[in-house]
This record gives C-alpha cells, structure tokens and sequence, in this order.
C-alpha cells in the first residue's frame, strides 16, 4: 500500500530544549502502518532561538523530517500560527512539547478521523509524575483531564491543542487561525468555538495518548492558583454570553467564599479546588471591568 497522505506534527516550544529532545526522539518512530506519512515542524517562540541545536542535533542522528522556524513575538497564538504556516501535511497535529506520545498515538488519530468522517480528533493526556506529588494533590485530581468514549463528538468548550490532528481544510478561508488577542491562554477553545459553529465536527480518541510531564514546580498551591486567575483574565475574550457569564461570576464568587471555611474541614484538596474555581471567577469580574490580574504563563 502506498501512501498518499501527509501528517504535519506541529510543536510550540519555548527554551525548553530537553523537553523537545525528549519529544522528538519520542516521533521519530511512530506507528503508520503505511497509511500516511509524516513530518515535524518546530515553531520557537523564543527570539534566541534556544530550540534550534536541539532540532540540529535531532536531524543530524535520525530519519525524522524537521522544519524549525521562529516567532520572536512572546505570544502561544503567534506561535501556533507561525507553525500552521510551516505545516505541509493534508493533515496537522498538534502536541505540546512537555509531552510525549505513546508509539500509536499518530495512527490512532489518523484512523479513527478515517473510521468516523470526523474534521478533527482530540485525544487523553495524562498527567506524568517525575516526583511523588504532595497528597493533596493526588486526590484533588488537579493535573487529570477528562476522557470520553473513542468516537463521541466533542463539544468546543471540552477541546484543546494538546493532543489534536485535524485536517488542513478546515482553515480554508480562515485568515487568522489563532487570534493573538489571547496572549497567554485560552486561543486554543477560541480557535474550536469558531471551527465547531463553522459546522466542524471533531471526535474522541481514547486510545490517542499522551503523557504530560508534570514537574515538582507545578505541584504547589502558587502555581495551580496563578493558572486559574490567568485562566479567569483571558476568559472574556470569549465573544459568547458575555453577559451570562459575567451573571454566573457575580454569584459565584460570594457563594464560593462563604464555603471555604467549610470546605477546609474536608482537606485541603478540596479547599484547594473550590479555591481554583473562586479566582477563576474573581479574575473573570476583574478582567470584565478592565483589570488584568495574570499577564504572563508559568511552564
């Protein structure tokens, strides 16, 4: 069997060099079954260029087909776009480069796009531990994502970049796949909003995996609450139910604090997760009124 199709795998990185080693090692033998072939493109979002040796060193010691470019503007949808713009493939992945997919991961995406019509298909991360994490932690299931029967279709707000393939017709006629008004975070379910109400259908995976390397820096309170009130600062952006959400935010808030010190008598995981959800909401009222609390994005 001869194959027709090309995969473009693209990775945003930024001055995480052994991360993207360790990724792109992780590509360079990835199961086809001869049903496609396929590529990489690394998209440095460092003016630097930290990335670059890591890629030479990559196509100096293996069979992996690499494009390295650069976005110099610190800005995650810049990045994304500027890899799209590299990406030659009939199909585009999308990885992050502090993960690593299992062997399979690029076929199971590939055919199950095949078996269900589907524009695109998202896959499970699973968080990966170097160190025991703090206990509160494990319970809290503060790193874990959610995951669906293989098939379903997946609603915007449920998808992300993470682990995705989808075809390359679909940005037909998009100018601007990611709007770079989001900065930091939340361009990804911008960029699904707009697909989904443009009448794309994407699809579950749960076979597709990758795991997510989660350091000893992410396992801290700083950390989880900095990310929900970066979460919160981009969220309206979101041109939907301004209004309504804003609504929700108003009630949220004082019903989240009063039920703090309640929640604390049950552990900390759970004083921990309704803490996520307050500042989540606190810096979504803010950012409605003009006030960014969380500019910039922790790895």
């Amino acid at each position: 069997m001869t194959a027709t199709l090309h995969v473009t795998v693209c990775i945003c990185t930024f001055k995480r060099p052994l991360l993207l080693r360790r990724l792109l090692d992780a590509l360079v033998n990835q199961v086809t079954n001869n049903a496609f072939t396929y590529s990489v493109v690394v998209a440095d979002n460092d003016r630097d260029r930290s990335g670059e040796a890591t890629v030479a060193a990559v196509l100096a010691t293996t069979s992996l087909s690499v494009r390295y470019c650069v976005e110099p503007l610190q800005n995650i949808a810049l990045t994304r776009n500027r890899a799209l713009k590299h990406a030659r493939g009939d199909l585009v992945a999308f990885i992050d480069d502090d993960e690593i997919p299992e062997a399979d991961w690029l076929y199971r995406l590939f055919s199950t796009s095949i078996e269900y019509a589907a524009d695109g298909v998202l896959g499970p991360v699973k968080p990966y531990f170097d160190t025991e994490p703090p206990s509160w932690v494990t319970k809290g299931k503060f790193f874990d994502r959610p995951a669906y029967a293989t098939g379903r279709t997946i609603a915007w707000f449920e998808a992300r970049t993470g682990n995705v393939l989808f075809n390359r017709t679909i940005l037909t006629g998009v100018d601007t796949p990611f709007r770079p008004e989001f900065d930091t975070t939340g361009e990804d379910v911008d960029f699904f909003r707009r697909m989904v109400e443009d009448g794309r259908r994407f699809v579950w995976c749960d076979k597709a995996i990758v795991h997510e390397l989660v350091p000893p820096s992410r396992c801290t309170r700083r950390y989880l609450l900095r990310r929900a009130m970066l979460r919160g600062s981009n969220f309206h952006k979101h041109p939907r139910h301004r209004l309504r959400n804003a609504a929700k935010s108003i009630i949220a808030v004082p019903c989240y604090t009063v039920a703090l010190p309640v929640l604390a008598l049950f552990g900390q995981h759970l004083f921990i997760a309704y803490l996520i959800k307050l500042l989540d909401h606190t810096s979504r009222l803010f950012a409605f009124a003009g006030v960014t609390l969380i500019t910039t994005r922790e790895t």
